[in-house]
């Protein structure tokens, strides 16, 4: 699973440009949050098949910001437990590991982009 950050023009219409495209192709966007970053509007998508949606999405001529993996967690344990999350963040930065995205994605999962992957993973 990887996180798609894709530059869109602030106008109406482009989000569903972006959601017709891959879903042309039958690509489904997992997870979804935007922003509007450095007068630029940046939307992080997550898919399964990364190499395809980056392909098809830079073939139908969006800007590709930057694809990366990204962390998955399961957060029922979050939302029923109260501090849950602020445990999983505090595991993080005591291994000085900065996250730098997040968001929440369907089926209750917790997207998070951090520097430092390979060591996030050992300590979730």
């Amino acid at each position: 699973m990887k996180d798609i950050a894709i530059v869109l023009e602030n106008k109406p219409g482009a989000l569903a440009a972006l959601g017709e495209t891959l879903g042309k192709e039958n690509i489904n966007i997992e997870g979804l949050s935007g922003a509007l970053c450095e007068a630029e509007d940046i939307v992080h998508i997550l898919v399964e098949e990364a190499g395809k949606a980056y392909n098809i999405l830079e073939r139908a001529g969006f800007t590709i910001k930057d694809q990366r993996e990204v962390l998955v967690i399961e957060i029922k344990n979050i939302v029923t437990k109260p501090g849950s999350g602020g445990s999983i963040f505090r595991k993080l930065a005591q291994e000085e590991i900065n996250i730098d995205l997040i968001y929440l994605a369907e089926n209750n999962r917790l997207i998070i982009g951090v520097d430092d992957l390979k060591k996030a993973r050992t300590l979730l």
